[in-house]
């Protein structure tokens, strides 16, 4: 069973009725975000996030004016998750190399913390007021990255050469896989660690100075 799952676990009313734990609008964002992972977010129903909850419609309604808000609420979570790594002292102070190791970092431990939520981040099209939203934020975390990166470059940190923009997607892209494979057995602490080495040392041995 996920996490996810666990945290959503089926508690059985007097009735028979299958009926999950709802303490407010945390639990039934939790809800949500599991059945827009499992359903697509299109497919995904008020109906069917009800039934999920355990509650009437009606109930629901009485925390999110609708699915929209959901979906929302769970961008929110994931991209103030994001931005708050620009604003630590690691992403201000220090090399442009150090800064971007640092928010390199930063992004594994928050998809891994938040991984439901950047992984409904990570899956927007555009097809949404909130998911233009969220698409535009992306773009605005890139480009602070890219930015870091011509930075490094400029500094001769990084090798010349290096396109910036290009970089920093790359660089996206590795982080944003982790949410493909990343498992709750993992040690959480050390894949940030892990990740940051891959990215900035690569995974090919360093030469040896006595080979030249």
């Amino acid at each position: 069973m996920s996490e996810l799952a666990s945290a959503a676990m089926s508690q059985r009313t007097d009735t028979g009725r299958v009926r999950r734990p709802t303490r407010g609008p945390g639990s039934l964002l939790e809800i949500a975000v599991g059945e827009f992972l499992t359903r697509g977010y299109d497919a995904t129903s008020m109906e069917d996030l009800s039934r999920a909850a355990g509650i009437t419609k009606s109930s629901f309604y009485h925390h999110f004016s609708g699915k929209e808000a959901l979906l929302r609420a769970a961008l929110e979570r994931a991209v103030d998750g994001l931005f708050g790594i620009l604003d630590d002292e690691g992403a201000r102070v220090g090399t442009a190399l150090q800064r971007l190791h640092h928010i390199v970092r930063g992004q594994v431990a928050v998809l891994v913390a938040e991984l439901p939520y950047v992984t409904v981040l990570l899956r927007v099209r555009g097809n949404t007021e909130s998911e233009r939203w969220a698409l535009e934020r992306r773009r605005e975390f890139d480009a602070h990255v890219a930015a870091l990166v011509r930075e490094a470059v400029e500094a001769g940190e990084l090798r010349k050469g290096v396109e910036p923009a290009l970089a920093a997607r790359l660089l996206s892209g590795m982080v944003n896989s982790v949410v493909e494979w990343a498992r709750p057995d993992r040690d959480p602490d050390a894949l940030p660690d892990a990740v940051a080495r891959a990215a900035f040392e690569g995974i090919l041995p360093a030469a040896d100075p006595a080979e030249g």
